[in-house]
């Protein structure tokens, strides 16, 4: 079946590291007790009959649990919240805003806010679905849309499987997948996790709940894979999954005073590894936090983090003229398990409040590691807690068989900056982000990596360098056959043409 319609609608170190009335009033009354609708007003708004879920009101339990998410920087605070617990929940949320008019979101794990949520706006929380079925014949998963990559490979890895999970198992898999899915472990080897995306569960904006495939509607495949939740909300999708069990990598971690040293060393040695490689450098800043490890506590470092998934032998070949330039201060990449992946980035196991910017680079030369390490090394005006530069190319850079709103497959690096502060230092941390993507220009693309981007590139024009001209022409032209209204504009939106 391809389409259902079965209902009427601190700062934390980085390694280890009101209310109800003024909603029901925006809302036209969204839980109502039965009181009559105001003369000329839309009329009370109840909660949807058969919801299996909640439906929660700003200030009543579980409405706080229901909207938190890992990034800090930005809380939902809707009107009101469904959290769903099956696709027809998702079905009845959509139905609802659409009689309002209202905008709806939807909401997992909360890794990558963009513009506010207010009062006026309905939230989908995802988290009770997350049901995970894996095929390890077909070597596939199916995954509910609050499904955790930790959910997926709890149950893939003991089959020696594995999807193109991102740097940390806490990550939703659908918006991961959905906004392109780049793996730093595996994505050179494999592509993107959109390229290997079977079929999607989704609910478009006239209610209807959809099995998408790139045989019965391309045009939207094309879309949804790259333009995440711009054009319905997604239930559930299928995948495929990779025999890979254990892998030669880890962090190796080296003295800031080595960043120019590593760095054009790293420049070069990306040229010469092959597909089965992926790796990145970052530029860091360690708290001086009683919770850092000791050998790096308060020091600026360098993060060399390597992932190779062929024979021990040659990633150990391949490694040691990287190991050679510095004596590193520790050294974690051996042969290990898969499930070891984690400690690659070691990012953050809590939320925390992160402020980020990324752009894409063409190439990695002498002149933009020089401008690298005066922007973020350890002389730079203001301690920025991480910059990460991850090498593409390899099959990142090839179109799938069934092509992808996933752009900009030609760059060679992605950049991305991060910090995590208190209020009283959130202008100079934004000026110093801000500070490195200029000083990088020179060498970037132009284009963004939508999974990277973050509230500081949520306008428009931000959201539309995301892809090249004549994708986003394609991309708003399908916006206005499914979306028309913009019911789905809470997010890096891509408006109807």
């Amino acid at each position: 079946m391809t389409e259902q319609d079965s209902i009427g609608v601190d700062r934390r170190h980085v390694l280890g590291l009101g209310a109800a009335a003024g909603a029901t009033a925006v809302l036209g009354g969204v839980l109502t007790t039965g009181e009559p609708a105001q003369a000329g007003g839309p009329g009370p708004l109840c909660a949807p009959a058969g919801l299996k879920g909640r439906a929660l009101l700003p200030g009543r339990p579980g409405y706080d649990a229901a909207v938190a998410g890992f990034n800090l920087v930005q809380t939902p605070a809707p009107g009101l919240v469904i959290a769903a617990e099956n696709a027809r929940d998702v079905q009845l949320a959509v139905r609802l805003a659409a009689q309002r008019r209202a905008p709806i979101a939807v909401l997992a794990t909360g890794h990558q806010p963009s513009v506010p949520i207010g009062r006026d706006a309905i939230l989908v929380s995802t988290k009770n679905m997350r049901e995970v079925t894996v095929d390890a014949r077909r070597r596939t998963a199916r995954v509910e849309a609050g499904a955790l990559w930790t959910h997926v490979l709890d149950r893939s890895l003991p089959q020696g499987l594995t999807g193109l999970n991102g740097s940390t198992p806490t990550v939703g898999v659908v918006g991961y997948t959905l906004g392109g899915g780049l793996s730093p472990t595996l994505g050179r080897r494999y592509g993107y996790a959109a390229d290997h995306v079977r079929s999607i569960d989704l609910v478009t904006a006239d209610g209807r709940l959809r099995t998408v495939t790139g045989a019965n509607d391309p045009e939207l495949f094309f879309g949804v894979r790259g333009g995440k939740s711009n054009f319905g909300l997604v239930t559930g999708i299928e995948f495929d999954l990779f025999p890979v069990s254990t892998f030669y990598g880890g962090a190796i971690i080296f003295d800031g005073k080595d960043a120019q040293r590593l760095l054009h060393a790293y420049r070069r040695w990306v040229r010469t590894v092959p597909e089965a490689m992926s790796s990145s450098v970052a530029l860091m800043n360690i708290p001086d936090d009683p919770s850092s490890p000791p050998p790096l506590r308060g020091k600026a470092i360098v993060s060399l983090r390597i992932c190779w998934t062929g024979r021990q032998d040659t990633g150990e070949a391949l490694v040691r003229p990287l190991r050679a330039i510095a004596t590193p201060l520790l050294d974690m990449v051996t042969q290990q398990p898969y499930s070891a992946f984690p400690a690659i980035h070691s990012d953050p196991a809590g939320p925390v409040p992160a402020y980020e910017r990324t752009a894409l680079l063409s190439e990695l030369t002498g002149d933009a590691v020089e401008a690298l390490v005066a922007a973020a090394g350890p002389g730079a005006p203001y301690p920025i807690t991480m910059v990460e530069v991850r090498h593409l190319g390899g099959a990142l850079a090839r179109q799938p068989r069934h092509a992808s709103a996933v752009a900009h497959r030609d760059a060679g690096f992605t950049l991305f900056g991060a910090g995590v502060t208190g209020p009283a230092e959130v202008p100079a941390l934004r000026a110093a982000l801000d500070r490195v993507v200029r000083l990088m220009r020179p060498w970037s693309t132009g284009g963004s990596y939508l999974n990277f981007m973050s509230v500081d590139e949520a306008s428009t024009r931000a959201v539309s360098h995301a892809y090249p001209d004549h994708v986003y022409r394609r991309l708003r032209r399908l916006k206005r056959r499914v979306d028309p209204y913009n019911l789905f504009r809470l997010n890096h939106n891509i408006p109807p043409a």
